[in-house]
């Protein structure tokens, strides 16, 4: 017999597990479905100093704060990898990678989203210890440091110019002999004098001690190495949402993110989507918690009627 759910939780990260609290608090049955460690992207993070009410934390302490305060008010956990999410005989059907399948009154698409990696190495080792993919999040801890930027598009020509009002200088660096970036972002990024711009260059490799000292960049024309010393490196080549068990299911934008109503409802009735995986102008852990808390709200009341 189909295990039968009120609300299932795709995701535990900040969304999720706000949307797990907010669930278990309006009384709803609540089962949240997590393939890994509870925490989402938090848990690359070293410190948070951005999340109200946190002024020196750590991602990982804020995670397990997050899923502590669920389970306080007993929100079900659950280690599995959604395999696929369908919407069948008008109920919402999951199916893991076991095979098992849950119907569920209501869904929250909740599963966040991945950095392309560039896959060099140090890149892995550095991660939370100089090496970032959010300028929001770790801006500040740079402050009068040098700082490499990697990518050309308009992520990354703009996240230099973020970064500019905390680094001393930002190396902007980029594999081919132009900027994929817009004109004018490019103009105004040009027109910053501590942007520094290595065209034609690749990221070799980020090295260091206990956290990051340089990089060496290889020019693709001279095939000549070049080590740049700095203390940070921002990666923005991309970001791609978790979202490979619902394509073609839920109605998404041209890049590929979940497109929601202002109650989060995606174009199925009874699925919501919440956090990084949706179509949102920023990405950070408030919002994602925010959306958590909207979405369970919502899926409430879509299941009161």
């Amino acid at each position: 017999m189909m295990e039968t759910r009120e609300l299932v939780i795709i995701g535990a990260g900040p969304a999720g597990l706000s949307a797990a609290i907010y669930g278990k608090r309006a009384g709803l049955d609540t089962l949240v479905l997590e393939k890994g460690r509870p925490g989402g992207q938090i848990l690359t993070t070293s410190r948070v100093e951005n999340y109200p009410g946190i002024l020196d934390g750590t991602g990982t302490g804020l995670a397990d704060a997050f899923r502590a305060h669920a389970e306080f008010f007993k929100a079900e956990f659950r280690s599995a990898s959604v395999q696929k999410l369908e919407a069948r005989d008008g109920k919402k059907i999951i199916t893991l990678k076991d095979g098992s399948e849950i119907a569920a009154g209501a869904v929250i698409v909740a599963s966040g989203a991945y950095f392309r990696k560039q896959g060099c190495p140090g890149e892995k080792k550095y991660t939370g210890m100089g090496v970032s993919y959010c300028a929001v999040c770790d801006a500040a801890f740079f402050e009068d440091l040098e700082v490499a930027v990697i990518g050309g598009g308009n992520t990354a020509v703009e996240e230099a110019c973020y970064l500019t009002g905390f680094a001393s200088k930002v190396y902007l660096v980029h594999r081919r002999d132009q900027f994929r970036a817009d004109k004018l972002v490019v103009e105004h990024a040009m027109a910053n004098p501590k942007i520094v711009p290595v065209l034609d260059s690749v990221l070799e490799s980020i090295e260091g001690s206990d956290m990051v000292e340089k990089i060496v960049v290889r020019n693709v024309k001279t095939d000549e190495k070049r080590e740049i010393p700095l203390s940070g490196v921002f990666i923005f080549i991309g970001t791609l949402p978790n979202d490979e068990y619902v394509r073609g299911l839920l109605e998404t934008d041209s890049s590929g993110w979940i497109v929601t109503d202002d109650k989060l409802q995606t174009s199925v009735p009874g699925i919501f989507a919440a956090g990084d995986v949706r179509d949102t102008s920023l990405r950070q852990v408030v919002t994602a918690a925010g959306d958590g808390a909207r979405a369970a709200m919502s899926a409430y009341a879509y299941l009161q009627h």
